[in-house]
């Protein structure tokens, strides 16, 4: 499940609703450990484009 919400995330990167609303069903269909590890990756990838989108998730 990690690997294809990763996926789709960089998909949707193009546009910040989209984003928010897959990275927000992303985090319901993972366990505790994926939501870690897909947290790092996040805030690798898209940190300067989504900071503002990341933090309300993550923090």
């Amino acid at each position: 499940m990690l690997e294809y919400a990763k996926t789709i995330l960089k998909k949707v990167s193009f546009d910040l609703k989209l984003f928010e609303k897959e990275l927000k069903k992303a985090l319901k269909n993972l366990v505790q450990d994926e939501v870690t590890e897909l947290k790092n990756w996040c805030y690798t990838n898209f940190n300067v484009k989504y900071k503002p989108v990341l933090d309300k998730y993550f923090i």
